[in-house]
């Protein structure tokens, strides 16, 4: 699972060959959750919601640069880091 960012402790990845809708994964601890990226919404699993407000604060700044990516993934090229929110 290819890491993109990391931040607050808090692990942000993509995985090639994905499913649509467009999304990234975010772990914290044992926390896992799918959120899509157009929406920002969680797809499957949580957060706790301080860090879930944390994601997707940073995701809402990098859209453009997390579809940049999904689309990499699709073509199986190397994903870019994302600046870590600050």
């Amino acid at each position: 699972m290819p890491e993109i960012s990391r931040f607050f402790g808090i692990v942000i990845a993509m995985f090639y060959r994905d499913h649509d809708p467009p999304h990234f994964r975010a772990r914290y601890n044992q926390h896992r959750a799918n959120i899509a990226i157009h929406t920002l919404e969680v797809l499957d699993g949580s957060l706790p919601p301080r860090v879930l407000g944390l994601v997707v604060e940073w995701a809402a700044m990098h859209q453009r640069e997390l579809l940049e990516n999904w689309e990499r993934a699709r073509r199986h090229e190397e994903l870019l880091k994302i600046a870590p929110l600050e």
